[in-house]
């Protein structure tokens, strides 16, 4: 058991809810840190009363880790400013696995400021400094952090929830300062602007925990403001927790897609195309197709059917799906056309905007209304690998996970108000059934319900087809997790997270309920009564998008794909040159089967050509001399270096064709 997990078995015991005449008797445990108080996160110092619900929180619980890493920041903010005190501060929030602080200071991070840091955070976490919460009025708030422009900036903003972490400073309903005090002679060693919780010492941080890397990051997350220096980090309850995620971090730059794709070539980005806009190659486009092939099989096999849509649109179409509403930041800017000037320059005809499209939604709402519908046609399930295109901001690319032009295999079911939870439930199983042909199968389900600022429709409709989500996600019998606020702004949605080979969880696929967008397109069917009725609407994404699954994919096998999937899944090597036409014979049956093979006739030498196509990743290599073509037989040499002589070529054939029809990630041809 790795050290995390019998951490968590050990604690497990004492997590529980209590009057607070029995919740003092939980902070006696050591390994918790924070508490809830009638639901809230607060500090261990937090006075409470007998009428209060108490709950213990443990350093190694979600709330828990956020509170080490966000002290962490702390920590960190406090070094930089030890060493460098004319540096001001940023943000410095919890975030997955870690923590960040932005910093603006008057050069830029090197390594060796790091390591300078990183000792300077040792000696805090030593002394064992208390986080002390003070809460302060504006005018106090101000007159305190006065040398601190970019604080000043956050308390006008006091009850606001950020977008880029400015929440952990004054996301609060009140302004708070924590002091960091010395626990010998009580003097305030630093102070910041937080809203809290912290742990109640700086020695709780421990050991587990280390700096990172540094980058450049715009304050607030916006290019229309300076650029800052952010500082990375990660913490964890203990040292050897520490070594894990370090492992892993290895494990997963090994298994990095750009690198993969680079030295596999199977896809680039060229500076002429522009940021964020991928170009798949020859072995990369195989890949491509395998995954669209196998999900279209799928699809027409549970009954959806195929449309396509432009690239393009009037923006009036998004304008009544609310896209321009509540999505426009994330869209690429409209281009205005049709605009008609005579000689003298009037518009003789206004020109309008069109928008490259984000969504495939509205679109397949026009196809649904494109004539009358009866409700014997429901469920209808419309779908379309449909290139969308987001104006995603530069700092947040990275690869084929988050891209400008992203291929969405996008599907929308209409269906009446009777048959809508049966259908989410065929929906996620196919979702399962999908995913494990890929070789995905170990999974669990999130639901994001609503943020009441970000929406429309009603709340008995949010609140319908919230629990109906829930329903489905609990009968699955997978454990299902919510995620408070995280809904899009026309529904609710349930998303199954997967876990790849190396234990990191990604979102796939989705299922959002939407009573919004049938009203707002005015879509209804011909009831069985006769009367017109309006449909329900659910938003299916399978894999997400094809360029992010290309990518997950890649890495969950190292690029050594299963045979099914490899672009190239067989390499005849002979032994010399002569024995060349040998295998193109062989070669060349393997093709009439569909089996995409080729004979390596380069000059290198037979040893050489065994390790390019290992290190290519190639599922089966024939090897063939004298004695194989003597006997009308071949070698198979498999990607972990075993070899097996002598096979027959019928032989070799059937298990090489059998092994890339059973689609089994884990099945060589000589296990069939």
């Amino acid at each position: 058991m790795c050290a995390s997990s019998a951490r968590r078995t050990q604690l497990d015991a004492s997590r529980r809810s209590s009057s607070v005449a029995d919740g003092f008797s939980l902070f006696s445990d050591p390994a918790i840190v924070a508490m809830r108080v009638n639901g809230e996160l607060r500090d261990l110092a937090t006075e409470v009363t007998e009428t209060d619900t108490v709950e213990g929180v443990t350093i190694d619980s979600p709330d828990g880790l956020d509170i080490l890493r966000h002290s962490a920041a702390h920590v960190l903010a406090q070094a930089v400013q030890r060493i460098t005190p004319e540096t001001t501060l940023g943000i410095g929030p919890p975030v997955a696995d870690g923590f960040y602080y932005d910093f603006d200071p008057s050069e830029a991070f090197v390594p060796e400021d790091l390591k300078a840091i990183s000792k300077e955070m040792a000696r805090i976490i030593k002394q064992g400094q208390r986080f002390t919460r003070r809460v302060v009025t504006e005018d106090e708030a101000r007159a305190e952090l006065a040398g601190e422009p970019y604080k000043l900036e956050l308390i006008g903003l006091k009850g606001a929830s950020g977008d880029s972490g400015e929440d952990v400073e004054v996301g609060g309903s009140e302004l708070t300062i924590y002091d960091n005090v010395d626990p010998k002679t009580g003097e305030v060693q630093w102070k910041d602007l937080c809203r809290g919780p912290h742990l109640p010492s700086t020695k709780l941080i421990g050991n587990g925990w280390a700096l990172t890397r540094s980058a450049a990051a715009y304050w607030r997350g916006s290019e229309a403001n300076p650029m800052l220096q952010r500082i990375y980090g990660t913490a964890w309850p203990t040292k050897d927790e520490l070594r894990e995620y370090q492992t892993r971090l290895e494990e997963a730059a090994k298994r990095d897609h750009r690198k993969l794709g680079r030295e596999l070539d199977l896809f680039s980005f060229p500076d002429e195309i522009g940021s964020g806009l991928a170009v798949f190659h020859p072995r990369g486009g195989i890949i491509r197709h395998e995954i669209e092939s196998f999900m279209q099989a799928q699809l027409l096999k549970n009954g959806y059917e195929f449309v396509n849509s432009p690239h393009i649109t009037k923006g009036s179409l998004f304008e009544t799906s609310q896209h321009l509403n509540w999505y426009r930041d994330g869209m690429f800017p409209a281009m205005h056309l049709d605009e008609v000037v005579d000689a003298e320059g009037n518009v003789t005809k206004p020109g309008q905007d069109y928008y490259l499209k984000p969504m495939n939604c509205p679109f397949h709402n026009l196809i649904f209304r494109s004539r009358a519908r009866s409700y014997r046609e429901l469920p209808l399930r419309l779908s379309e690998f449909g290139t969308v295109y987001r104006y995603e901001k530069s700092g947040t690319l990275s690869g084929l996970t988050r891209v400008r032009g992203l291929t969405q295999d996008d599907a929308h079911t209409y269906v009446t108000e009777e048959q809508t939870k049966d259908e989410i439930k065929r929906q996620l199983e196919l979702v399962f059934e999908t995913l494990r042909g890929y070789g995905l199968d170990d999974f669990y389900l999130e639901l994001s319900t609503r943020d009441p600022e970000k929406s429309v429709g009603s709340d008995e409709q949010w609140e319908v087809a919230t629990e109906t989500l829930r329903q489905v996600g609990e009968e699955s019998g997978l454990e299902l997790v919510d995620d408070p606020g995280g809904a899009a702004f026309y529904g609710p949605k349930i998303s199954v997270q997967a876990r790849d080979a190396i234990g990191r969880t990604w979102q796939l696929s989705t299922v959002q309920l939407d009573f919004n967008q049938p009203a707002l397109f005015e879509l209804e069917y011909a009831a069985a009564d006769g009367s017109r009725k309006q449909p329900v609407m659910i938003h299916r994404a399978l894999l997400g998008s094809i360029e992010r699954f290309f990518a997950i994919l890649l890495e969950h096998y190292a690029g050594a794909f299963p045979a099914w999937l490899s672009p190239v899944q067989v390499v005849g090597i002979p032994v010399a040159d002569e024995y060349g036409p040998y295998l193109d014979e062989v070669i060349e049956r393997l093709r009439t089967w569909g089996v995409r093979a080729e004979v390596d006739h380069t000059d290198d030498r037979m040893p050489k050509k065994i390790r390019t196509h290992t290190k290519g990743k190639v599922p089966f290599q024939l090897i063939a001399g004298e004695d194989d073509r003597s006997a009308g037989a071949v070698s198979f040499r498999f990607r972990d270096g075993s070899q097996i002589n002598g096979v027959p070529v019928e032989e070799a054939i059937e298990r090489i064709v059998t092994a890339i029809e059973q689609k089994d990630p884990a099945t060589t041809a000589w296990q069939v």
